[in-house]
C-alpha cells in the first residue's frame, strides 16, 4: 500500500471512529411524560430542567412534555421508556419495586418518621445507591436520574377513617404492588390494585369506596368531587423518581449525559420547594371545596401494619437500620 493510500485509510478509519461522537451531538427532542397536569410540581420541575438543557446546548437538546396521562399511565410510560419511544418518565417507586427488590423498603408502611427524615435518606448515600442499582440493572432498561417528593399518603373517601375499624368492608384503591394491597388489608380495609387512570370513575361508580394519596394529587385529579373526607392516616411516605430511557441514553454523548445528571440533581431540590408550596396551597383549596380533614390514630395504624414490616422487612434488616440511623 502506498503512503498516500495508507494515509487515506487512516483518515477514513478516524472518521468512522468519530462517527458515534458526532452523532451524539445531533439534535434530540426529549419526550417527557407524567400522569399529572402542567403546573404540578413533578411536571413543572422537569419542564424547568428542559429549559436549562435547551439553554445550555443552544437548542440542540429540547424537551417536549406530555402531561396528564397523554401517553398513558405509569405502566405504559415505563414500557415506552424501555424501548426509547419516550425519554423521561416520572414514576412511583412502587412501579419498580418488583424489579429492584431493595426499593420495596420505601414501600413499607411507617418506615420514615416524617417527610424530613425521608428527604435525608434520599439525598444521602442510601438514595444514591438505589439510583445506581436501578441504572445498572439490565432488566429495568432505565437510567435513574433523581428522586422526587410525593408527600405523605392519606386515605380519602366519603367517611372519616380515624382507626382500623373504620376501614372494615371498605374497598380502597392501592398502587399495583402486593405490599400496598397488604398494607391496606392490615389497616383494616380491602386493598384493590388499580391503575391510576381508572380511579376517578371507579370512585364515582362505587367500584371502590376510597383511595389514598397526597393532597396535591387529590386536587389535581378532581378526586375531591367524589371523596369529601381526607383522613390523616399518614401510612405511607414514598419518594418518587424520574428515569431516562436506557436506549435513548446510550445515544447521548458523555458531555450531554453529564449535563443531564447535573440538572437532574438540581431538579430533585427544585421539585421539593415546588412541592411544599403546592401542598400548602392544595390543602387550603381542598378545604375551600368542602373537603373535611380529620386526624387519625397513627399509633393504632402503625401497630396494625407491623405484620407487613415483619414479613417484608426481614431481609432488609441492615438497610432498615441505616434508614433508622439517618438523622
Amino acid at each position: 500500500m502506498s503512503a498516500r493510500y495508507f494515509a487515506a485509510a487512516v483518515a477514513a478509519a478516524a472518521l468512522v471512529s468519530l462517527a458515534p461522537a458526532a452523532l451524539a451531538q445531533q439534535k434530540m427532542v426529549i419526550k417527557a411524560s407524567d400522569v399529572h397536569p402542567l403546573g404540578y410540581p413533578t411536571v413543572e420541575a422537569i419542564v424547568r430542567m428542559g429549559a436549562k438543557l435547551e439553554k445550555a446546548t443552544s437548542g440542540r437538546l429540547t424537551l417536549q412534555m406530555y402531561p396528564q396521562m397523554q401517553l398513558g399511565g405509569e405502566k405504559e410510560m415505563i414500557e415506552q421508556a424501555q424501548v426509547g419511544a419516550l425519554q423521561i418518565a416520572r414514576i412511583s417507586v412502587g412501579a419498580l419495586g418488583p424489579v429492584i427488590d431493595e426499593l420495596n423498603v420505601f414501600n413499607m408502611p411507617f418506615i420514615f418518621r416524617d417527610e424530613a427524615h425521608m428527604r435525608k435518606v434520599i439525598d444521602g448515600p442510601i438514595g444514591d445507591e438505589l439510583l445506581q442499582k436501578i441504572s445498572a440493572n439490565p432488566q429495568t432498561r432505565l437510567i435513574a436520574l433523581g428522586w422526587m417528593d410525593a408527600g405523605t399518603r392519606n386515605v380519602y373517601s366519603n367517611k372519616p377513617v380515624t382507626k382500623p375499624a373504620d376501614l372494615k368492608g371498605m374497598k380502597v384503591r392501592m398502587m399495583g404492588n402486593p405490599i400496598f394491597v397488604e398494607t391496606m388489608n392490615a389497616m383494616g380495609g380491602n386493598g384493590v390494585a388499580m391503575g391510576f387512570n381508572e380511579l376517578y370513575s371507579a370512585m364515582q361508580t362505587g367500584v371502590v369506596d376510597g383511595a389514598e394519596n397526597n393532597e396535591p394529587t387529590v386536587l389535581a385529579q378532581n378526586h375531591y368531587q367524589v371523596a369529601k373526607v381526607y383522613s390523616l392516616t399518614g401510612h405511607l411516605i414514598i419518594p418518587e423518581m424520574f428515569v431516562f430511557s436506557k436506549p435513548s441514553w446510550d445515544k447521548l454523548g458523555k458531555d450531554d449525559q453529564a449535563l443531564i445528571r447535573k440538572f437532574s440533581r438540581e431538579t430533585q431540590f427544585e421539585q421539593r420547594k415546588l412541592w411544599d408550596e403546592k401542598t400548602a396551597k392544595a390543602t387550603e383549596e381542598l378545604k375551600a371545596k368542602g373537603v373535611q380533614f380529620v386526624p387519625a390514630d397513627k399509633p393504632a395504624f402503625f401497630k396494625a401494619t407491623q405484620p407487613v414490616r415483619d414479613k417484608y422487612g426481614a431481609k432488609y434488616s441492615a438497610l432498615l437500620q441505616r434508614i433508622l440511623d439517618t438523622k
